[in-house]
């Protein structure tokens, strides 16, 4: 019979602000139970308020690892990917949010870490050791991300061009990308908005793509930023 071995959840020695901002936070058996009534409650929500509907769901994958990628204009997007998840995986699968933005106070870090279990990415100081750090999770633990690869909320509703981090966590992995469109989320919540609109949100889910083929170089990451980008974009053309 193997032998069982107790291994704590990474991060439990630090204070719960700095633990909440950790990019090797674990969940625990509360935060799990936590994930999990913020998962159904946002289901509710989009399901309720925003009439989500989605398209493509046989898309997701089963088990981790994998990132999904979507257009960014809202607030809403990052809740509106995760709520379409599989319930099982919702502990098991991280938003990659800005930290300059979710985690810049205690109060919004710890927020952001149990209600999106939320990861922070500092982009003032997001160098290749933070995202070699991701990627090291990504592969060896393994888990999910949800990415925005524009790097930032779209001020107009409009997408703009993807940045190279996607290309420096994936190339030359196993790991699949999952391209996604969200559709009226601005609408909905655009950036200065105070409170969310009543909009119908929709969510457009594309076939894996993979890159374990690619080299992982500048022409490598440049080869997964354009792919992935055009994915995007192809579900977001109505014809």
């Amino acid at each position: 019979m193997d032998s069982w071995n107790y291994k704590p959840a990474s991060g439990l020695e630090l204070p719960p602000v700095e633990q909440a901002r950790s990019l090797q936070r674990e969940s625990g058996l509360a935060s799990d139970f936590w994930h999990h009534v913020c998962h159904s409650l946002s289901r509710a929500y989009f399901r309720l308020y925003h009439r989500m509907h989605v398209e493509g769901a046989e898309h997701l994958p089963k088990e981790p690892p994998f990132i999904l990628i979507a257009n960014h204009s809202s607030h809403l997007d990052a809740l509106a990917l995760a709520s379409a998840m599989p319930r099982r995986l919702c502990g098991r699968v991280f938003p990659v949010a800005a930290g300059d933005v979710f985690f810049e106070t205690p109060v919004t870090s710890i927020a952001s870490a149990l209600i999106l279990n939320a990861l922070p990415m500092w982009r003032k100081r997001c160098g290749p050791h933070a995202l070699a750090e991701l990627r090291t999770r990504l592969i060896g633990e393994p888990c999910g991300f949800i990415l925005f690869p524009e790097g930032t909320r779209s001020r107009d509703g409009q997408m703009q061009p993807f940045k190279a981090g996607l290309g420096m966590l994936t190339a030359g992995t196993t790991v699949p990308i999952v391209p996604c469109h969200l559709t009226r989320t601005f609408e909905a919540f655009p950036p200065g908005a105070r409170f969310p609109r009543p909009r119908k949100v929709s969510l457009k889910i594309g076939p894996p793509l993979h890159f374990d083929g690619v080299p992982n170089g500048r022409e490598g990451w440049q080869q997964v930023v354009s792919d992935a980008e055009a994915a995007v974009r192809r579900l977001a053309d109505p014809s």
